[in-house]
C-alpha cells in the first residue's frame, strides 16, 4: 500500500475531526428529520382515508384520488409535506404565516429530500449546506411560534376584552411570552443539549436596554442579597450586576441607557455595599481559585461556566473602575478597592481591562489628598497584581507604580512628605516581588536619571539645572536608595545563600547621586545636598559600603556661609526635611547658620559611626579631625595675630563651633579606644577573616562615638516631637477661628436677609 498524498495528510490532520463531527451532526438531524416526514405522512394517510406507507404509495393515492382530494387534491406529496398541514377554512386568515412558514423550512427540507434520493451524503459540502440550512428552519420556526401566539393574544384582546384584561393583570408573563422567550434564547448553543439550555437560559445575562427602565428599591435589593448570601444565585447576581452599573454612571448624561434606575440615596449605598462584598464571594463559589504556596493563583478559565461569565466579569470590572474615578468618600472608596482583591484572579485574561485597572489604582495611590488608610488598600491591589501576574504583567506593573511615585512626589511639603514616604516605603517592597524583573526595571530609569544628569551637565544655560535639583528627582534617587538597601542587606543574602541581583544597581545609584549633590555647590542648595547624603547614608549602612561622604560636609564647613559673621533675623529655623532649597531670605543669617552646623555634626556624626568598630578607623578619621580643627582656629579667630584681625575675623557662632569641636573630641576618643583594642590582636593585616571580625562581638552603641550619636539622635528626635506637636495646635486653633468665622459670616448673613424682608415688607405696606 502506497504513501498517501500530502492532500491527505493535511486534510486528515487540520479537517478530517470537524468534518466527522458535522457528519454525526447531519445524521441526527437527519434522523430526526425522516421520524417527522412518516408521522406526518401517517396522519396524512389517516386523513385523507387511506394510509401512506411510503413515499410511492402516498404519491399513487393522491394521483388516484386528484378530484376527491379537496384542497388537496393537487399537491403532490412533497409539496404536501413542504407546506405542512393547515384546514382549509383558515386558510385565508393564515395565509401570511403559512407563507413564511414555506420559505423558512422549504428550502431546509428540500435541501433533505435531495441527500435522500442521491448518494449516501459523503460530500463535506452538502453537509455543510444542510447544518445551516437546519438552522435557518428552526429560528423561522421559532419565530413562527412567536408570532403565532402574538396574533391569539391580538385575537382574544378583540373577542373577549374582559378575560384579556384579566390575564393582563394576573399573568403579565403570559403576554410577554415571546419577548421573554427571545431573551431566554441568548445563551442557548446550536449545539447546547436539551438537559442544559434550561440552565444556561437562567444564567444568560440580560441585555439591559430592553424594555422600559426599572427603578431599584429596597425591597429589591433585600431579595438579591438574599439569594446571593444563601443561594449564591448566579442569576441573582446579574440583576445585582446591572443594577450596580446603573449605580456606577447615576446622574450621568451620556446618552446610554440602563436597565435600572436608582434615585434613593439609601438605596444606593445598600447596593453598593451589597454588591462589593457578595458578587465576589459568590464567583468564588461557582469557580473557586486555587492558591499555591508560592503565591500564584489558578482559575478554571477553560470550562463552559467561566465562559458564560466573562461577560459578566467584564461589565463589573468596568463599573468598579469607573466608580473609583467618581467617589470622594474614603470609607466607600476602600471598600470598592478591597472588592478587587478576590476579583483580580478572574480578570487576568482582559489584558486591555487589567492595564486600565493598575492605572486606575496607581492614581488613587499617588493621590496625596487620599487618606492613608485608602492608599494603602491601593497598594495592596497593586502588590496583589504583581505577584499571582507573569513577568510581563510585573514589569508593566512596576513601570506605571514607578510613574505614579515621580508623580505623586511633586508637590513636597510638610503635610504632603508622610504620604510620599508612605509611597516609596511601599513601592520598595514591590521591586523585591521578582529581582530580576527588578533590576531590568531599575536599571532603565537609574539610566533615565544619569542621562538627565549628563544632559544638565553638559547644558549651559542657566535653566538646565532644574532638571535634576527639583523634588521629583530627589525622591527618585531617594527611592532608590531605599530598594537597594531593603533587598541587598547581607543579612538577607545569607538566609538565601546567594548575592540580590538589585546589588549591581548600587555603584550607578551612588555615582549618580554624587553627581547631583555637587552639580550646584552653593549656600542656596545645601539643604538638597543634606537630602542626598541621607540617601547616601542608608546605602552605606544597609549594603555595607563605603561612601565617601567625609568630603561633601566639609565643603559645607569650609562655605562662606559658614566662615562669615551672620546677621541678626528672626526667620523661624528652617524645616531641612521638607527644603532643597534656602530662600534667599535666609542666606547669612544666624537661623540659617545654625541650622548648617546642626546638619554638618549630625551627618558627620551618622557617617562615622558607621565605621566606629572598623579596624581602620583612626587612619580613616584623621584628615577629617585636622580639617575639622583648622576650621575652629580660622572661624574662632586664634589663627589672628592682632586683636583688631581677631575681632573682625571669623563667623562668632559659638553654639556651631562648640559642636563642632565636641564632634573632634569624641572622633578622637573613639579612634583612640580602637587603638587600644588594635594593639591587643595577634593577626596580620592580611587575615581578612580576623579584619572583617574585629569588635564584632562589640555594640556600636557602647563606643564613645555610638554613645555621642545616641544621646544626640534623642534631643533632636524630642525636639521634633514638640515642633509637631506645635505644628498641629496650631492647626487646630486656625481650623477654630476659620469655623467661627464661617459662623459669623452665617450670622450676618441671615440678619442682612431679615433686615432685606424688612425692607420689602415695609414697601409692601406703604
Amino acid at each position: 500500500m502506497g504513501r498517501a498524498k500530502k492532500s491527505t495528510r493535511k486534510f486528515e490532520k487540520n479537517h478530517l475531526k470537524d468534518t466527522l463531527e458535522r457528519r454525526k451532526d447531519f445524521a441526527k438531524v437527519k434522523q430526526r428529520y425522516q421520524v417527522k416526514a412518516k408521522k406526518k405522512a401517517k396522519k396524512a394517510g389517516e386523513d385523507g382515508g387511506g394510509r401512506a406507507g411510503s413515499d410511492k404509495d402516498a404519491t399513487g393515492d393522491a394521483e388516484a384520488n386528484g378530484a376527491g382530494a379537496g384542497p388537496f387534491g393537487d399537491m403532490s406529496v412533497e409539496d404536501f409535506f413542504q407546506g405542512g398541514f393547515e384546514i382549509p377554512g383558515e386558510k385565508d386568515r393564515k395565509a401570511n404565516r403559512t407563507k413564511k412558514k414555506n420559505v423558512g423550512s422549504g428550502t431546509g427540507k428540500r435541501k433533505r429530500i435531495e441527500l435522500d434520493d442521491g448518494d449516501d451524503g459523503s460530500s463535506v459540502t452538502s453537509l455543510e449546506g444542510v447544518a445551516a440550512s437546519t438552522t435557518s428552519g428552526s429560528e423561522s420556526g421559532a419565530e413562527d411560534d412567536f408570532d403565532k401566539h402574538k396574533g391569539d393574544l391580538n385575537a382574544l384582546a378583540e373577542k373577549d376584552p374582559e378575560f384579556y384584561n384579566f390575564l393582563k393583570e394576573n399573568d403579565e408573563e403570559l403576554l410577554d411570552f415571546a419577548e421573554n422567550n427571545k431573551a431566554g434564547s441568548v445563551a442557548e448553543g446550536e449545539d447546547t443539549p436539551k438537559k442544559k439550555r434550561k440552565k444556561l437560559r437562567e444564567d444568560a445575562v440580560p441585555d439591559d436596554e430592553d424594555g422600559d427602565e426599572a427603578e431599584v428599591t429596597a425591597a429589591m435589593v433585600e431579595k438579591w442579597g438574599v439569594a446571593l448570601t444563601e443561594n449564591n444565585s448566579l442569576r441573582a447576581m446579574r440583576q445585582v450586576v446591572l443594577a450596580f452599573r446603573a449605580a456606577a454612571h447615576v446622574n450621568e448624561d451620556d446618552g446610554k441607557e440602563y436597565k435600572y434606575t436608582i434615585s434613593d440615596p439609601d438605596v444606593y449605598h445598600n447596593l453598593l455595599v451589597l454588591t462589593l462584598k457578595h458578587v465576589p464571594e459568590v464567583l468564588n463559589h461557582h469557580l473557586p481559585a486555587k492558591e499555591t504556596h508560592s503565591g500564584k493563583v489558578h482559575v478554571p478559565t477553560e470550562s463552559k461556566k467561566y465562559q458564560t461569565l466573562i461577560p459578566l466579569l467584564k461589565s463589573h470590572t468596568s463599573s468598579i473602575l469607573h466608580l473609583l474615578t467618581t467617589l470622594s468618600d474614603a470609607s466607600t472608596l476602600k471598600l470598592t478597592l478591597s472588592s478587587l482583591l478576590p476579583l483580580i484572579p478572574y480578570i487576568f485574561s482582559f489584558k486591555k481591562l487589567l492595564r486600565g485597572l493598575v492605572r486606575t489604582v496607581v492614581n488613587i495611590w499617588s493621590d496625596p489628598p487620599c487618606p492613608e488608610a485608602t492608599r494603602i488598600t491601593a497598594f495592596l491591589v497593586i502588590r496583589r497584581i504583581a505577584v499571582i501576574g507573569d513577568s510581563g504583567l510585573k514589569e508593566a506593573t512596576l513601570k506605571v507604580a514607578y510613574e505614579g511615585l515621580v508623580k505623586g512626589s511633586r508637590v513636597t511639603t510638610v503635610h504632603t512628605m508622610q504620604g510620599v514616604n508612605l509611597m516609596k516605603n511601599s513601592a520598595t517592597e514591590l521591586w523585591g516581588l521578582d529581582q530580576m524583573v527588578g533590576y531590568t526595571t531599575g536599571f532603565n530609569f537609574v539610566r533615565q536619571l544619569a542621562i538627565h544628569l549628563r544632559a544638565s551637565i553638559t547644558n549651559n544655560s542657566k535653566e538646565s539645572y532644574k532638571t535634576v535639583y527639583n523634588w521629583q528627582y530627589i525622591h527618585s534617587l531617594d527611592f532608590w536608595s531605599r530598594v537597594l538597601s531593603a533587598h541587598c542587606d547581607p543579612l538577607k543574602e545569607a538566609q538565601t545563600a546567594k548575592e540580590s541581583l538589585l546589588r549591581p544597581l548600587v555603584y550607578p545609584v551612588v555615582q549618580v547621586t554624587l553627581g547631583a549633590m555637587r552639580l550646584i555647590p552653593t549656600a542656596q542648595y545645601f539643604p538638597l545636598r543634606f537630602q542626598l547624603t541621607r540617601a547616601l547614608l542608608r546605602i552605606s549602612c544597609a549594603t555595607g559600603t563605603y561612601i565617601p561622604l567625609a568630603p561633601a560636609l566639609i565643603e559645607v564647613l569650609s562655605s562662606t556661609e559658614m566662615r562669615k559673621k551672620p546677621k541678626s533675623s528672626t526667620l523661624k529655623p528652617l524645616d531641612f526635611s521638607t527644603a532643597i532649597r534656602a530662600p534667599k531670605s535666609y542666606l547669612r543669617t544666624r537661623v540659617y547658620q545654625d541650622g548648617l552646623g546642626d546638619q554638618v555634626v549630625e551627618l558627620l556624626g551618622d557617617f562615622f559611626v558607621l565605621w566606629a568598630k572598623s579596624i581602620a578607623f583612626p587612619e580613616l578619621v584623621l584628615p577629617v579631625t585636622v580639617m575639622l580643627k583648622r576650621w575652629l582656629r580660622e572661624v574662632s579667630g586664634s589663627s589672628a595675630k592682632s586683636k583688631a584681625e581677631k575681632s573682625k575675623s571669623g563667623n562668632r557662632n559659638g553654639k556651631v563651633n562648640a559642636a563642632v569641636g565636641l564632634l573632634v573630641q569624641k572622633l578622637e576618643a573613639n579612634a583612640k579606644w580602637v587603638e587600644e583594642r588594635r594593639a591587643k590582636v595577634d593577626f596580620a593585616l592580611s587575615d581578612r577573616a580576623g579584619v572583617e571580625g574585629f569588635l564584632r562581638e562589640e555594640e556600636w552603641e557602647k563606643t564613645p562615638l555610638g554613645a555621642f550619636v545616641v544621646g544626640q539622635r534623642k534631643s533632636r528626635e524630642e525636639r521634633e516631637r514638640l515642633i509637631e506637636e506645635g505644628r498641629r495646635e496650631e492647626g487646630r486653633k486656625r481650623e477654630e477661628v476659620g469655623r467661627a468665622d464661617s459662623n459669623g459670616e452665617g450670622r450676618g448673613t441671615d440678619q442682612a436677609n431679615e433686615w432685606s424682608g424688612e425692607g420689602e415688607s415695609g414697601d409692601d405696606d406703604h
